[in-house]
């Protein structure tokens, strides 16, 4: 009996883990162990809302440590992250300033003035990636204007999985998922867009040619004395996370639901016309040549957000209370952009209520029911928006990753889309950098090999729709509120 032991690093934005995958080539089976789970937290420095990227490294490697004292033989690791951030740094590898999030707000009214110059329309058609006001696009931008001094020492610039990919091998590289998410990619040439990094303020020769998930990007030395394989996965968590959804047929859109909602459906290309311009979805690479057609949807970070507010610790209890509350009673978009980074998330949901004149949620079971139906709205209007931009119905609705755990959500989703829900896996992230690892080492044959092995050792868990009295009322409020706010990715 092989046994391939695969350590896939999974970072999100607020928690990241280290985590051990056990695949016996004989049974096809695999076993996930949680190493080391630990919080990423953004720290403020000076004016600015960051990551603390040095923090994240001492955590990982004490996740391998662990892996090391318990003398477990690593066949390889492979990392993946949230997407847009980048890391810059100096012709002697040193990190130039800060490594920013995409949550603050230092890129406010830098896409609205490359609109107004270039026209929205010319900028989708060289890039067919999603208006979303923290792309690494705008936030160049920014980074050139406001430090000028900085940028001029700018040697390199890495996405953060590839920046901790040098860290732990001194090699670098430009893995191709996670680079689609810049908007400073050509969807065209598949290569870096010298117009729009020159416009941003950003060098060609800062970046390399993108690379398909699958490479060895270098070797990490254990304290035994090893050289292990670092793969370069595909390393934005979605793009592993979709790797993961056990896919019975074309025709099934699926909901990556984390702190972010991610919603789309694969495609063997890209689609760039108008109907995909007006709903403003994005076209984000994916394994073997496909596309991850998907629109971004506030998820998880609202109800994260107010838990953390208001000191909530049983999340399961929460949800319970929240099924106990009257349905469709506050409703809120939670694509508005007050929501990305509010001082108080429990005080941007009541005003927005307030404003259009509902019921203000005073309660924290109030509260999160009135994300958990406005989420389920909205993934209604963006499963309309997609079925109409591919053309033909879609038969079901597959949810993964932590957010596949709320079944009352799940149920809801179910209901406002009438859709037969599939919900699972819940480390999907981790299974897709877990199985990305496994076809490199030659143990998987392919994404189709893949899914199959993740179908027949995770299975999941089927909710079919009910209707909803008064659902026709709820959805007519739910679109008129929606029409007169001002959307995030809008």
């Amino acid at each position: 009996m092989t046994i391939r032991n695969v350590v896939a690093v999974d970072l999100g934005a607020s928690s990241g883990r280290v985590m051990l995958a056990r695949y016996q080539r004989d049974t096809g089976q695999i076993a996930l162990q949680e190493i080391h789970r630990f919080a990423n937290r953004r720290v403020m420095h000076g004016e600015y809302d960051c990551w603390d990227l040095d923090a994240l490294e001492q955590e990982i490697r004490a996740g391998l440590a662990r892996l090391d004292a318990q003398g477990i033989d690593i066949d390889s690791i492979g990392i993946d992250t949230w997407g847009v951030d980048v890391v810059l740094l100096d012709q002697h590898g040193e990190r130039v300033g800060e490594t920013v999030s995409y949550r603050d707000g230092r890129t406010h009214g830098v896409m609205a003035q490359a609109e107004q110059q270039w026209g929205r329309e010319a900028l989708w058609q060289r890039t067919g990636i999603q208006f979303l006001p923290f792309n690494t696009l705008w936030q160049l931008r920014a980074f050139s204007q406001r430090e000028p001094a900085q940028c001029a020492r700018v040697a390199h610039a890495l996405m953060i999985p590839d920046y901790l990919h040098y860290r732990f091998t001194g090699e670098m590289n430009w893995e191709y998922t996670n680079a689609t998410t810049t908007q400073l990619m050509n969807i065209q040439s598949g290569e870096w867009d010298e117009t729009l990094l020159a416009w941003a303020g950003a060098n060609k020769s800062w970046f390399g040619k993108p690379t398909q998930p699958g490479n060895t990007v270098g070797y990490w030395q254990s304290a035994s004395g090893k050289a292990v394989p670092m793969i370069a996965v595909a390393s934005h968590d979605t793009a592993s996370a979709v790797m993961a959804v056990p896919l019975e047929h074309s025709d099934t859109a699926w909901i990556s639901s984390g702190t972010w909602s991610l919603m789309g459906f694969e495609s063997p290309y890209a689609h760039t016309g108008a109907a995909a311009l007006a709903a403003n979805v994005t076209n984000e690479g994916g394994i073997e040549g496909r596309y991850r057609v998907l629109k971004n949807i506030m998820g998880m970070w609202l109800l994260q957000r107010i838990c953390d507010e208001l000191q909530v610790t049983d999340i399961a209890g929460l949800v319970s209370a929240a099924e106990a509350e009257p349905a469709c009673r506050s409703l809120i978009n939670p694509n508005d952009e007050r929501f990305i980074n509010p001082v108080s998330m429990v005080q941007a949901i009541q005003d927005a209520c307030a404003e259009q004149g509902m019921p203000v949620p005073q309660s924290t079971a109030a509260l999160a029911r009135c994300i958990f139906d406005s989420l389920a709205m909205l993934y209604r209007q963006v499963l309309d928006q997609l079925t109409l931009l591919r053309g033909k119905p879609f038969s079901q609705l597959h949810i993964v990753g932590g957010g596949s755990q709320n079944h009352f959500l799940n149920q809801l989703c179910a209901n406002h889309c009438n859709l037969a829900v599939q919900a699972g896996p819940v480390e999907a992230s981790t299974l897709g950098n877990v199985g990305c690892q496994l076809i490199a080492l030659g143990e998987l044959a392919d994404l189709q090999a893949l899914r199959h092995c993740i179908a027949a050792n995770f299975p999941v868990h089927t909710v079919q729709p009910h209707p909803e009295e008064h659902a026709s009322t709820y959805w007519q409020r739910f679109q008129s509120l929606s029409q007169t706010t001002k959307e995030l990715c809008l």
